[in-house]
């Protein structure tokens, strides 16, 4: 069966961006049916769909709306997470870079669900042209009363407000996000209470991805079902990927879940440049690297990246040809956690500076190979001990690039001297 793009349909077209363009092709067509519907159908659908977050952690979307608690007197909000920050990871720009109005629709659907009156796109601070560019949209969409009071003559309101992050990788965390729309500090709080429960200004809120949401108007006009037939049983829908590194075609494509790896590389990224595959990253820098055998029966799907140990994260690739110094690859990725831990939990905090460090004394040559084992044991010790992920989020690559690259790291080490065994 042929498929058909949901999220970059528009793409391509000349002035896509533009409101009256966007609407000549589909954009805002789900909003009459979207307004008969109960909210608590659309969840169902949602459900249904087994649509998960396409933020990196894959939770189901209809389960986690489902968690929004129902006359607490409060307000409920929604919040996009468009703070795309991970190394690897650049595929959300696209869809404000060429078609923001399905985002904006995106929203409305999500808002509807969960009864929402107030969305906050939280938006990467570096992202500067794109910020202007969804305001733009905004405010087309409001001029044509697709946002704000009454919305196409539904008696339903939403107002959409636009923030600009300042840089921070750690607000992409969604209660770090959180605080740091509240005017604090960006550091992630201890959960429970989960957000949906006690969020923004203490209220009931979602936060969700833009590829997330981007996909429910289609699920609106066709149904949980029709969107759980694409894909497999368990990754349904597409994605769109996006890959960098030693590639001779680097871009991002819109796919149904399940291609083989290897074919992805030769078939959309034109093979590996330079040299033969070495290592392979699957979903953003913080997800476990995997050798080029590793690849060979590896598959675009959620249950293929855990049954290799790995994750399919945020979908974005990094590809490694066999010149790569896996040494230098890694310390680059360590320097990057280290310079954004918060500071707020010491294994993260400390953690991600150790292995920065080692990782500068290996690549001096004034380290042994007994510090190759010392930052396993830093990685295992870091994982599962902090607030957020984030530690995790630096542990997982040290340790699959020790342990599965170890004679590149060795190369710069000096033999380990251990100690006389005492003699009785």
């Amino acid at each position: 069966m042929s498929f058909e793009p949901h999220l970059t349909k528009r793409f391509g077209i000349e002035n896509s961006r533009k409101l009256e363009v966007a609407r000549k092709h589909g954009a805002y067509s789900s909003l009459q049916k979207l307004f008969s519907m109960k909210p608590t159908d659309l969840i169902e659908e949602v459900k249904k769909s087994n649509l998960k977050g396409r933020g990196g952690a894959g939770f189901p979307t209809g389960m986690k709306w489902s968690f929004v608690p129902q006359n607490t007197g409060k307000p409920v909000y929604l919040c996009i997470n468009a703070d795309e920050s991970e190394p690897g990871t650049f595929t959300d720009r696209y869809i404000i870079e060429n078609d923001p109005h399905l985002l904006i629709e995106g929203i409305i659907c999500g808002a509807w669900a969960i009864q929402c009156h107030t969305a906050y796109i939280y938006i990467r601070g570096e992202y500067a042209n794109q910020f202007k560019m969804l305001n733009e949209a905004l405010a087309e969409a409001r001029a044509a009363g697709l946002v704000g009071k009454n919305i196409m003559g539904s008696g339903f309101d939403l107002e959409i407000w636009t923030h600009r992050g300042a840089g921070a990788y750690i607000c992409g965390e969604e209660t770090g996000l959180i605080e740091s729309l509240e005017g604090k500090k960006g550091q992630p709080r201890i959960k429970p209470p989960f957000p949906a429960v006690e969020g923004l200004f203490g209220c009931p809120t979602i936060v969700n991805n833009v590829k997330t949401l981007a996909h429910v108007p289609w699920i609106v006009h066709n149904g949980g079902e029709a969107f759980a037939a694409i894909g497999t049983k368990d990754s349904t829908g597409s994605n769109i990927f996006g890959v960098s590194g030693h590639i001779n075609n680097p871009g991002y494509w819109e796919l149904p879940f399940g291609m083989h790896v290897p074919e992805f590389i030769e078939k959309y990224a034109k093979g590996v440049k330079g040299g033969k595959l070495k290592a392979f990253i699957p979903g953003g820098s913080s997800t476990p690297v995997l050798t080029a055998a590793e690849t060979e029966d590896l598959y675009l799907t959620y249950e293929s990246m855990m049954a290799h140990k790995t994750f399919l994260g945020t979908g974005g690739m990094i590809i490694m040809n066999d010149q790569t110094d896996m040494v230098k690859a890694l310390k680059t990725l360590t320097h990057f956690y280290a310079d954004e831990s918060c500071g707020q939990c010491t294994p993260c905090r400390e953690g991600t500076s150790w292995v920065d460090r080692i990782l500068k004394r290996i690549l001096a040559g004034e380290a042994t190979t007994r510090e190759l084992d010392m930052l396993v044991e830093i990685a295992d010790n870091m994982e599962g001990r902090t607030i957020c992920a984030l530690a995790a989020a630096c542990a997982m690559p040290v340790r699959s690039f020790v342990t599965k690259f170890r004679p590149d790291f060795e190369k710069y080490c000096k033999p380990a001297v251990y100690p006389a065994a005492a003699v009785s």
